[in-house]
């Protein structure tokens, strides 16, 4: 069932109902992210899926894909980060319940009131996707190789000038 995506849900509701949510969302609705873009050209495709597990423990999967507008590190160019995001979250009540999720499952604390913000997923998982230096794969390493002008070459040493200065005082 794609319906549009709500500013806040019930949690336990939605598990209860097995409800899906797909979508498109502006990378410009994302506050957080932000910060990290060079602009907020461009949009993100989601989709959202509660549901319960074989042991009964409540889940969300959550499935993103978008083209990320990231300043290159290398050349210092925008350029877009392709990201594909698929992460089942456990649905919890209390930390001490983290422990009992299985392997590759991320926590999420929900509130007693089992209030939800489905947007505030999304970007979670795509600000843990950004990488920590981003450089586009499509560049080239500059080169490394440093040309020192004429002058440098002819004056190796930065205080020869002074060098002959001190033998004309002495004379």
């Amino acid at each position: 069932m794609s319906v549009t995506l709500p500013p806040v849900v019930d949690a336990w509701r939605m598990v209860a109902v097995r409800r899906c949510f797909e979508g498109k969302l502006g990378l410009a609705e994302f506050s957080r992210l932000r910060g990290s873009l060079v602009d907020t050209k461009g949009e993100c495709g989601y989709g959202l899926e509660f549901g319960r597990d074989e042991h009964d423990q409540a889940y969300v999967d959550v499935r993103v894909s978008a083209r990320l507008p990231l300043l290159c590190q290398r050349t210092l160019v925008r350029y877009l980060q392709s990201v594909e995001i698929s992460q089942r979250l456990g649905l919890v009540t209390a930390e001490a319940q983290e422990s009992a999720l299985p392997e590759g499952v991320e926590p999420v604390l929900v509130a007693d009131s089992g209030e939800l913000r489905p947007a505030d997923l999304i970007e979670d998982e795509l600000i843990l996707a950004l990488p920590v230096v981003p450089i586009d794969p499509d560049s080239s390493a500059p080169d490394l190789a440093w040309q020192g002008d004429e002058q440098e070459q002819e004056n190796p040493h930065p205080f020869a000038a002074l060098a002959g200065l001190k033998e004309k005082l002495k004379q």
